[in-house]
C-alpha cells in the first residue's frame, strides 16, 4: 500500500523534458493501462492517437499552452525540454457523448502507468482542437477531449501543504522545480 501512496504522491505535471525515447514496451503498457480503466456502463467510448515522431510531436506541441499560472517564459518548455510522445484521447460521440469521468479514468490510469517507469506526464486541455483534430484525421463522429504529454521529466515536481492565504497556484522555487500546493485533508472532507 506504501508504495501505491507514494506513486500518488509523486506522479506530479511535469512540463520539462530529456529527450529521451520511451520505448515500445512502456508505451504499451501506458495504452493497457488505459485501455484498462473503468467506463461507465461498460461502454468504452474513447480511442488514441499516439504522436511519437519528432516532425508530428513538434506540430502537435505547437498547438500547446502550457502551465497557466507562469508567465509563458517561465512555463512553456524550450527547445530541447519538449514532450517526446503525445497521446490524443478521443471520445466516440456515437458511443457515449458525455465520457469526462471516463476519459478522466484512463488518464488518471495512463500517467500512473507512465509514472510507475519514471515517465512524466502533463495533461493538456489548453490546445487547438480544431487543428489537432485535422491533423489526427478525427472524423466527425469523433472528438478531442484531450491531449497528454509524455516524456523523462529534466525537473522536479513537489507537493507541499496550501498556506494559511489558501493560495493553491503552482510555482517554480529557486532551482526551477515545480512546488505544488494541496489543500489539507481537513479543508477537504466532510464526514457526517
Amino acid at each position: 500500500m506504501n508504495d501505491l501512496m507514494n506513486l500518488l504522491k509523486e506522479r506530479r505535471t511535469y512540463r520539462r523534458f530529456c529527450q529521451k525515447p520511451i520505448s515500445e514496451e512502456i508505451l504499451a503498457e501506458i495504452l493497457t493501462a488505459a485501455r484498462y480503466a473503468s467506463s461507465a456502463a461498460n461502454k468504452q467510448p474513447l480511442s488514441y492517437v499516439v504522436v511519437k515522431t519528432p516532425q508530428k510531436v513538434q506540430e502537435v506541441f505547437a498547438e500547446t499552452k502550457w502551465a497557466a499560472y507562469l508567465p509563458k517564459e517561465q512555463g512553456q518548455p524550450k527547445a530541447g525540454e519538449e514532450p517526446v510522445l503525445f497521446i490524443g484521447v478521443v471520445q466516440n460521440l456515437k458511443i457515449n457523448p458525455n465520457c469526462d469521468t471516463d476519459a478522466g479514468l484512463a488518464i488518471s490510469n495512463m500517467t500512473l502507468a507512465a509514472w510507475n517507469h519514471g515517465v512524466g506526464s502533463c495533461i493538456i486541455g489548453a490546445c487547438n482542437r480544431q487543428k489537432l483534430s485535422e491533423l489526427f484525421g478525427l472524423t466527425e463522429d469523433q472528438k478531442l477531449h484531450t491531449v497528454v504529454a509524455f516524456g523523462y521529466p529534466s525537473h522536479i515536481s513537489r507537493i507541499e501543504n496550501v498556506e494559511k492565504d489558501g493560495d493553491i497556484r503552482y510555482h517554480l522555487d529557486e532551482d526551477g522545480n515545480y512546488v505544488v500546493p494541496k489543500r489539507n485533508l481537513e479543508d477537504v472532507v466532510t464526514c457526517i
